[in-house]
Protein backbone atom coordinates (compact mmCIF):
# COMPACT_ATOMS: atom_id res chain seq x y z
CA UNK A 1 0.00 0.00 0.00
CA UNK A 2 1.51 3.29 -1.02
CA UNK A 3 0.25 6.58 0.46
CA UNK A 4 0.33 10.22 -0.95
CA UNK A 5 -0.88 13.56 -0.14
CA UNK A 6 -1.69 16.44 -1.59
CA UNK A 7 -2.15 19.99 -1.10
CA UNK A 8 -5.57 20.07 -2.44
CA UNK A 9 -8.39 18.08 -4.74
CA UNK A 10 -7.75 19.18 -8.08
CA UNK A 11 -4.11 18.00 -7.77
CA UNK A 12 -5.42 14.82 -6.29
CA UNK A 13 -7.49 13.87 -8.88
CA UNK A 14 -5.08 14.70 -11.98
CA UNK A 15 -2.27 12.28 -9.88
CA UNK A 16 -5.11 9.37 -9.14
CA UNK A 17 -6.16 9.81 -12.65
CA UNK A 18 -2.88 9.68 -13.99
CA UNK A 19 -1.85 6.68 -12.48
CA UNK A 20 -5.26 4.86 -13.14
CA UNK A 21 -4.77 5.71 -16.99
CA UNK A 22 -1.20 4.26 -17.24
CA UNK A 23 -2.41 0.90 -15.27
CA UNK A 24 -5.10 1.07 -18.27
CA UNK A 25 -2.75 1.75 -20.82
CA UNK A 26 -0.83 -0.82 -19.78
CA UNK A 27 -3.26 -3.89 -19.62
CA UNK A 28 -4.67 -2.34 -23.16
CA UNK A 29 -0.98 -3.16 -24.38
CA UNK A 30 -0.84 -6.40 -22.79
CA UNK A 31 -3.68 -7.82 -23.06
CA UNK A 32 -5.75 -5.89 -25.93
CA UNK A 33 -8.31 -4.85 -23.63
CA UNK A 34 -8.58 -3.76 -19.87
CA UNK A 35 -11.49 -3.90 -17.26
CA UNK A 36 -11.78 -0.95 -15.10
CA UNK A 37 -14.12 -0.37 -11.83
CA UNK A 38 -15.60 3.41 -11.50
CA UNK A 39 -17.09 4.60 -7.98
CA UNK A 40 -19.02 7.19 -7.46
CA UNK A 41 -19.51 9.86 -4.92
CA UNK A 42 -18.40 13.60 -4.05
CA UNK A 43 -14.83 12.08 -3.53
CA UNK A 44 -14.49 11.03 -7.37
CA UNK A 45 -15.43 14.38 -8.88
CA UNK A 46 -12.01 15.42 -9.88
CA UNK A 47 -10.62 12.31 -10.19
CA UNK A 48 -13.30 10.87 -13.22
CA UNK A 49 -12.99 14.72 -14.90
CA UNK A 50 -8.96 14.14 -15.33
CA UNK A 51 -9.48 10.44 -16.26
CA UNK A 52 -11.73 11.23 -19.04
CA UNK A 53 -9.33 13.66 -20.48
CA UNK A 54 -6.41 10.91 -20.58
CA UNK A 55 -4.99 9.58 -23.95
CA UNK A 56 -6.92 5.79 -23.00
CA UNK A 57 -8.10 4.16 -26.13
CA UNK A 58 -11.69 3.76 -24.56
CA UNK A 59 -13.12 1.21 -26.85
CA UNK A 60 -11.03 -1.42 -25.04
CA UNK A 61 -12.14 -0.66 -22.14
CA UNK A 62 -15.20 -2.09 -20.25
CA UNK A 63 -16.45 -0.90 -17.07
CA UNK A 64 -18.15 -1.60 -14.26
CA UNK A 65 -19.48 0.39 -10.85
CA UNK A 66 -19.09 -0.30 -7.34
CA UNK A 67 -22.75 -0.02 -6.08
CA UNK A 68 -26.10 1.64 -6.37
CA UNK A 69 -29.25 2.11 -4.14
CA UNK A 70 -32.13 -0.09 -4.38
CA UNK A 71 -35.35 1.14 -5.42
CA UNK A 72 -33.60 4.16 -7.71
CA UNK A 73 -34.40 4.83 -11.13
CA UNK A 74 -31.63 5.59 -13.11
CA UNK A 75 -33.14 9.13 -13.33
CA UNK A 76 -33.29 10.15 -10.02
CA UNK A 77 -30.83 12.51 -8.91
CA UNK A 78 -28.87 10.74 -6.69
CA UNK A 79 -28.94 7.77 -8.63
CA UNK A 80 -24.64 6.61 -9.60
CA UNK A 81 -26.43 5.31 -13.09
CA UNK A 82 -27.22 9.09 -13.61
CA UNK A 83 -23.88 9.87 -12.08
CA UNK A 84 -21.94 7.95 -14.01
CA UNK A 85 -23.83 8.48 -17.27
CA UNK A 86 -23.15 12.10 -17.26
CA UNK A 87 -20.19 12.43 -15.95
CA UNK A 88 -17.92 9.31 -18.02
CA UNK A 89 -20.45 7.59 -20.25
CA UNK A 90 -22.03 10.88 -22.49
CA UNK A 91 -18.23 11.98 -22.06
CA UNK A 92 -16.58 8.88 -23.44
CA UNK A 93 -18.99 8.34 -26.39
CA UNK A 94 -15.84 5.51 -27.39
CA UNK A 95 -16.12 3.30 -24.26
CA UNK A 96 -16.84 -0.35 -25.34
CA UNK A 97 -19.11 -1.05 -22.47
CA UNK A 98 -20.52 -0.23 -18.90
CA UNK A 99 -22.12 -2.98 -17.19
CA UNK A 100 -24.24 -0.92 -14.87
CA UNK A 101 -26.26 -2.08 -11.28
CA UNK A 102 -30.06 -1.69 -12.03
CA UNK A 103 -31.21 -0.53 -8.66
CA UNK A 104 -34.89 -0.50 -9.38
CA UNK A 105 -34.61 -4.49 -11.39
CA UNK A 106 -37.85 -6.10 -10.45
CA UNK A 107 -35.74 -9.46 -9.67
CA UNK A 108 -32.74 -7.95 -7.36
CA UNK A 109 -31.97 -11.74 -7.23
CA UNK A 110 -31.58 -11.91 -10.69
CA UNK A 111 -30.09 -8.17 -11.45
CA UNK A 112 -26.95 -9.60 -8.93
CA UNK A 113 -26.98 -12.68 -10.44
CA UNK A 114 -26.60 -11.27 -13.93
CA UNK A 115 -24.12 -8.80 -12.55
CA UNK A 116 -22.25 -11.64 -10.96
CA UNK A 117 -21.81 -13.33 -14.45
CA UNK A 118 -20.53 -10.69 -16.12
CA UNK A 119 -17.83 -10.10 -14.09
CA UNK A 120 -17.18 -13.59 -13.03
CA UNK A 121 -15.78 -13.52 -16.99
CA UNK A 122 -13.26 -10.88 -16.46
CA UNK A 123 -9.94 -9.70 -14.13
CA UNK A 124 -10.24 -6.46 -13.27
CA UNK A 125 -7.14 -4.33 -13.85
CA UNK A 126 -7.72 -1.37 -12.15
CA UNK A 127 -10.74 -0.60 -9.88
CA UNK A 128 -10.88 3.29 -8.43
CA UNK A 129 -12.39 3.64 -5.26
CA UNK A 130 -13.16 5.95 -1.99
CA UNK A 131 -13.85 5.66 1.61
CA UNK A 132 -16.87 6.70 3.52
CA UNK A 133 -16.91 8.82 6.75
CA UNK A 134 -17.99 5.03 8.54
CA UNK A 135 -14.71 4.04 6.73
CA UNK A 136 -17.42 1.78 4.44
CA UNK A 137 -15.48 0.48 0.84
CA UNK A 138 -18.16 0.62 -1.89
CA UNK A 139 -21.49 -0.04 0.33
CA UNK A 140 -19.89 -2.38 2.78
CA UNK A 141 -20.96 -0.62 6.15
CA UNK A 142 -19.30 -2.15 9.54
CA UNK A 143 -19.08 -4.62 10.22
CA UNK A 144 -18.46 -5.74 6.40
CA UNK A 145 -18.48 -8.99 5.16
CA UNK A 146 -14.47 -10.36 4.55
CA UNK A 147 -15.51 -13.85 3.59
CA UNK A 148 -18.39 -13.89 0.89
CA UNK A 149 -17.32 -14.78 -2.50
CA UNK A 150 -20.14 -13.52 -4.13
CA UNK A 151 -18.91 -10.41 -6.36
CA UNK A 152 -21.95 -8.73 -5.72
CA UNK A 153 -24.26 -8.76 -2.40
CA UNK A 154 -27.94 -6.88 -1.39
CA UNK A 155 -26.41 -5.04 1.52
CA UNK A 156 -28.44 -2.54 4.77
CA UNK A 157 -26.97 1.05 4.73
CA UNK A 158 -26.85 1.96 8.08
CA UNK A 159 -27.71 5.65 9.90
CA UNK A 160 -23.76 7.00 9.23
CA UNK A 161 -23.95 6.18 5.97
CA UNK A 162 -27.20 7.67 5.00
CA UNK A 163 -26.50 10.43 7.03
CA UNK A 164 -23.49 11.19 5.00
CA UNK A 165 -25.53 10.82 1.28
CA UNK A 166 -27.93 13.43 3.15
CA UNK A 167 -24.70 15.98 4.27
CA UNK A 168 -23.42 15.70 -0.11
CA UNK A 169 -26.76 17.16 -0.79
CA UNK A 170 -28.02 13.99 -2.47
CA UNK A 171 -31.36 14.08 -0.85
CA UNK A 172 -33.84 16.11 0.55
CA UNK A 173 -34.42 14.68 3.89
CA UNK A 174 -32.76 11.06 5.89
CA UNK A 175 -36.17 9.45 5.13
CA UNK A 176 -35.30 9.72 1.46
CA UNK A 177 -32.01 7.97 1.44
CA UNK A 178 -32.52 4.64 0.39
CA UNK A 179 -31.95 2.09 3.34
CA UNK A 180 -30.52 -1.11 0.64
CA UNK A 181 -27.92 -1.07 -1.51
CA UNK A 182 -26.36 -3.29 -4.30
CA UNK A 183 -22.90 -3.50 -3.67
CA UNK A 184 -19.58 -4.99 -4.97
CA UNK A 185 -18.03 -7.30 -2.17
CA UNK A 186 -15.21 -6.78 -0.37
CA UNK A 187 -13.05 -10.30 -1.99
CA UNK A 188 -14.19 -8.70 -5.60
CA UNK A 189 -12.77 -5.18 -5.15
CA UNK A 190 -9.78 -6.71 -3.46
CA UNK A 191 -9.35 -8.87 -6.78
CA UNK A 192 -8.36 -5.97 -8.62
CA UNK A 193 -4.67 -5.93 -9.88
CA UNK A 194 -4.32 -2.59 -9.16
CA UNK A 195 -6.64 -0.04 -6.65
CA UNK A 196 -6.56 3.72 -6.89
CA UNK A 197 -8.19 5.29 -3.82
CA UNK A 198 -9.05 8.70 -3.67
CA UNK A 199 -10.33 10.46 -0.31
CA UNK A 200 -10.46 13.98 0.37
CA UNK A 201 -12.03 16.56 2.79
CA UNK A 202 -12.14 16.72 6.92
CA UNK A 203 -14.93 14.95 7.20
CA UNK A 204 -13.04 11.64 5.99
CA UNK A 205 -10.15 12.58 8.70
CA UNK A 206 -11.26 10.23 10.95
CA UNK A 207 -12.12 7.19 8.87
CA UNK A 208 -8.85 7.54 6.79
CA UNK A 209 -7.22 7.29 10.20
CA UNK A 210 -8.72 4.03 10.75
CA UNK A 211 -8.24 2.69 8.05
CA UNK A 212 -4.79 3.33 7.24
CA UNK A 213 -2.97 3.53 10.72
CA UNK A 214 -4.67 1.46 12.54
CA UNK A 215 -5.24 -2.70 12.56
CA UNK A 216 -7.25 -4.55 9.91
CA UNK A 217 -10.96 -5.11 11.02
CA UNK A 218 -14.61 -5.29 9.64
CA UNK A 219 -15.68 -2.71 12.17
CA UNK A 220 -13.21 -0.35 9.55
CA UNK A 221 -14.15 -1.76 6.21
CA UNK A 222 -11.36 0.18 4.37
CA UNK A 223 -8.62 -1.12 6.42
CA UNK A 224 -8.62 -4.11 4.31
CA UNK A 225 -7.14 -1.93 1.43
CA UNK A 226 -3.91 -2.42 4.19
CA UNK A 227 -3.37 -5.99 2.47
CA UNK A 228 -3.77 -4.84 -0.75
CA UNK A 229 -0.20 -5.84 -2.82
CA UNK A 230 -1.15 -2.54 -5.19
CA UNK A 231 -3.12 -0.13 -3.66
CA UNK A 232 -2.67 3.55 -3.99
CA UNK A 233 -4.19 6.04 -1.38
CA UNK A 234 -4.62 9.69 -2.49
CA UNK A 235 -5.31 11.80 0.00
CA UNK A 236 -5.57 15.53 0.34
CA UNK A 237 -4.13 17.48 3.30
CA UNK A 238 -7.72 17.51 5.48
CA UNK A 239 -8.41 14.30 4.70
CA UNK A 240 -4.67 12.85 5.77
CA UNK A 241 -4.86 15.05 8.85
CA UNK A 242 -5.08 12.85 11.61
CA UNK A 243 -2.95 10.20 9.71
CA UNK A 244 0.55 9.52 11.35
CA UNK A 245 2.07 6.97 9.35
CA UNK A 246 4.99 7.51 6.13
CA UNK A 247 3.49 8.79 3.67
CA UNK A 248 5.40 10.12 0.28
Amino acid sequence: MRIAIHPDKMTLGQAAAAEGAQAITQAIEDDGEATIILATGASQFEMLDALVRQPIDWSRVTAFHLDEYVGISPDHPASFRRYLRERVCDRLPDLRDFIMIAGDAHDMGAEVERLTDAISERSVDVCFAGIGENCHLAFNDPPADFNTDAPYIIVGLDDACRRQQLGEGWFPSLEAVPVRAVSMSIRQIMKSRKLVVSVSDSRKAEAVRHAFAGSVSPNYPASILQQHANASIHLDGAAAALLKVAAD
